[in-house]
């Protein structure tokens, strides 16, 4: 069975992820009344395990609670083990994205969440990505962390569907066709 990989990210309508020193709080800017997860429950109710990227992963275990109940597969080359407290919920794994694939398709993880700047470049440059959720908040932040490669991509990008949230908020699902 082949994977599914799904980049699921909000960025600004700059197209950054986090700011210039890799913060992510004018995501809490966002006028939110009623705790909406903006479809993100739903999201990783089709999802196998996540793949996250070291900067990302350290991002997370800040927040205090770890947020995830599957499984999550950290990628690096230079951390040398991961935090206790999260022991038997995240995994490190030092791997190239194709090998990567593999590993986890044998541990039955087929539909994958991939999360994290230069992680989500290298599977794109590797065109292992299948599907973007993208989430444009209307903020610019100036400068900060890409998502994006700096790469052209030749394979066909279908927008499949695109929907306003919070009446400030601009969602679009695409396809990758590979």
């Amino acid at each position: 069975m082949r994977t599914k990989n799904t980049v699921y990210l909000a960025q600004s309508l700059d197209g950054y992820i986090a700011d210039q020193d890799g913060g992510i709080d004018w995501l809490s800017e966002i006028d939110n009344p009623q705790h909406s997860d903006l479809g993100f429950a739903e999201f990783m109710a089709d999802i196998d395990a996540l793949v996250m990227g070291r900067n990302t992963f350290e991002q997370v275990i800040g927040f205090g609670q770890w947020p995830y109940d599957k499984p999550v597969y950290v990628v690096s080359h230079s951390l040398a083990k991961l935090p206790p407290q999260i022991q038997g919920k995240a995994y490190l794994i030092r791997a190239g994205e194709h090998e990567l694939i593999g590993q986890l398709s044998k541990l039955g993880h087929h539909r994958l969440y991939i999360d994290g700047g230069k992680l989500v470049q290298n599977f794109i440059r590797a065109a292992l990505v299948d599907e973007l959720i993208v989430t444009t908040v209307p903020v610019i932040l100036g400068s900060g962390i890409r998502w994006l490669p700096d790469t052209k991509i030749t394979h066909k990008i279908e927008l499949v569907s695109s929907q306003v949230l919070l009446n400030q908020l601009v969602q679009s699902r695409y396809k990758i066709h590979l």
